[in-house]
């Protein structure tokens, strides 16, 4: 007997994320073993509050499939849900099941980054716990941080990485138009993880020679060590461009964006929400250097640029959704789809699927062999890794001049 599919999306949005559910929608439409695709609206809280629709119907052709994979964000919507622990209360699981079971859902996929990936792991368990055999659970990799274990790069970090790049070109010609002494503060998101950040490397003397400070978050931050960086490349240089992650923090491990308020707000996952790093620079620089200074914070403007997608991102995204279709209809659960890169140059990469235990609640951190010796930038072997991904364009299908998105209801 055939069963239905049920895919959701959850956490922060991306520019890829909606070309996965593409893939999932496509490759589930034409297995024999799949009847319906429906999709749930805001993750596991819509499963539990039975907001579904059916993808089957309303994702139904080509151009559909196509605009849907050049739409940002995501479709379905998003939540930020935490499961109850099995053992103190499985009651959300058992409901969980019975909606499954009244929907006829044999195969679920979980679009989403590391705490999504936490929910299949709890899924997926409770159904081994219980003996459940007749639903699937898979996962399927996003988030522009990049920092998801078992799996060579995600989906939406490409594309973010792409943007980041442009924006560090684009400003990198605003700082020499004027000959006084400038420094830009480009504050990028990554709350343990550096990625996003070192991607402005890309941009590096490739339309002029104006001199890159970068920070991940993997090397401990000081402050008076920063301004000696920004004042020896000043000597030499009229404009300085600084990338600096989110996350930095001093050798106690303390954020800077801490520095001067009071604790730092969490999420239900429990991480810092972080924000101010740039700003907090910037004064610096004002106060100790006294040149002309400014601090841009990316923020959500790096995560669903559409205008300016890698091609790459986003036929990887579709592929990671496909595979998690294929994998859960040839008997597949607890895992998530993944890929491994076979090589850079030429660059092949390896469909596969790895162990959600190996991903959930894990952080994958650049390698600090990666990173200069000075903390203060990224060397060929980063270059190297990050080039292959932001390779093609791709954008948003326009209409009258602006871009046209695919609203499901």
């Amino acid at each position: 007997m055939k069963k239905n599919l049920l895919v959701a999306q959850s956490g922060g949005p991306t520019a890829a994320i909606n070309a996965t559910l593409a893939g999932i929608i496509e490759a589930a439409v034409q297995a024999e073993c799949i009847d319906t695709v429906y999709g749930a609206f805001n993750g596991i809280k819509g499963i539990l509050e039975e907001r579904f629709i059916n993808l089957s119907k309303t994702i139904n052709d080509a151009d559909k499939l196509d605009m849907l994979s050049r739409t940002p964000a995501a479709a379905l919507g998003s939540c930020r849900f935490k499961l109850n622990d099995i053992e103190k209360d499985d009651s959300q699981y058992k409901q969980i099941i019975e909606i499954f079971n009244k929907h006829n859902i044999g195969y679920f996929i979980y679009i989403g980054g590391n705490d999504s990936m936490d929910t299949v792991l709890k899924i997926s368990e409770y159904c081994k716990k219980c003996s459940i055999d007749d639903i699937k659970v898979m996962g399927a990799p996003k988030t522009i941080d990049n920092d998801l274990c078992g799996i060579d790069h995600c989906p939406g970090f490409g594309s973010a990485a792409k943007y980041i790049a442009t924006v560090f070109s684009e400003l990198e010609r605003e700082s020499v138009v004027y000959d006084a002494k400038n420094v830009i503060v480009v504050e990028m998101m990554g709350r343990h993880a550096g990625w996003l950040t070192a991607a402005a490397a890309l941009s590096q003397n490739v339309n002029g020679k104006v001199p890159y400070l970068i920070y991940l978050e993997e090397r401990v931050f000081d402050i008076d060590r920063f301004i000696e960086d920004v004042k020896e490349k000043l000597e030499t240089n009229t404009a300085v461009m600084v990338a600096v992650s989110e996350g930095v923090h001093d050798a106690d491990g303390r954020f800077i964006c801490e520095q001067g308020q009071g604790e730092v707000e969490k999420d239900v996952f429990g991480h810092s929400k972080l924000t101010g790093t740039g700003k907090i620079l910037e004064e610096a620089i004002r106060a100790k250097i006294g040149c002309k200074v400014r601090s841009i914070e990316l923020n959500l403007l790096q995560r669903c640029a559409a205008h300016v997608m890698s091609k790459t991102d986003i036929e990887e995204s579709k592929n990671l959704g496909a595979f998690a279709v294929q994998y859960a209809t040839e008997g597949v659960s607890g895992k998530m789809s993944s890929l491994v890169r076979k090589s850079s140059n030429p660059y092949e990469v390896e469909y596969t699927s790895v162990d959600i235990s190996q991903v959930a609640n894990h952080e994958k951190k650049v390698p600090t062999d990666w990173i200069n010796e000075a903390g203060n930038g990224v060397n060929e072997k980063m270059l190297e890794y990050l080039k292959p991904l932001v390779q093609g364009e791709l954008s948003s299908v326009y209409v009258d001049g602006v871009p046209q998105y695919v609203v499901l209801k």
